[in-house]
């Protein structure tokens, strides 16, 4: 569904911008120290080439040819050398990412996914993380009924699942991000941004 969408050029969720929590986390007064940035599901790279930009390392993953494409393309441009690699989110390990990561970014990735593979991202985010590890993690609330494109996911379920495989869950609120194609999709549904910090070595 995603390469159909990303084919015909209908992506309704590019930004031109980075979210403000994670400008925050990068030029804020309590600004992060520039590291290595684990991108996952990069999509057209807004996140990432920002990031490269302000001087991290950074490795961004998705499973469309389409949108590393136009990622590519995009860091070209601004002059700037993200690894970008094609493959599952959920599978870290196959893909030869490494580990270390002092800031992992997901903007509308792991609430797309199936409950059964769920599982299986917190254990492949986690082993790539390095401890004490920020995790900024967007998705949309679980809707009362599941649609094809964002299953969604609640601050109950991000804190339990990520919190056995030992991470801290530090904030959960609302974020407003208004997409390129979609300014108002802000008024159609809830978009929450969870901050974690990884807690175990």
């Amino acid at each position: 569904m995603y390469r159909l969408i990303y084919r015909v050029g209908l992506i309704i969720w590019r930004r031109a911008a980075p979210p403000a929590e994670l400008v925050a986390l990068v030029q804020g007064p309590s600004a992060m120290e520039a590291g290595r940035a684990l991108d996952l599901g990069c999509g057209t790279g807004t996140d990432t080439i920002y990031l490269a930009r302000h001087g991290w390392d950074v490795t961004a993953v998705d499973m469309v040819p389409k949108a590393l494409a136009i990622a590519r393309d995009s860091a070209i441009a601004a002059g700037v050398t993200p690894r970008f690699i094609l493959g599952d989110v959920t599978r870290l390990d196959e893909l030869d990412v490494g580990t270390g990561y002092t800031l992992l970014v997901d903007f509308g990735c792991f609430h797309t996914l199936p409950d059964d593979r769920r599982t299986a991202y917190v254990t492949a985010v986690s082993d790539a993380a390095a401890p004490g590890a920020t995790l900024l993690l967007y998705g949309f609330r679980r809707p009362p009924k599941a649609a094809p494109l964002h299953a969604g996911m609640t601050a109950d379920e991000v804190r339990q699942r990520f919190s056995t495989a030992g991470w801290e869950l530090v904030e959960a609120e609302r974020s407003h991000i208004k997409p390129v194609m979609a300014p108002r999709a802000d008024d159609l549904f809830e978009l929450w941004r969870y901050q974690l910090r990884r807690t175990a070595s």
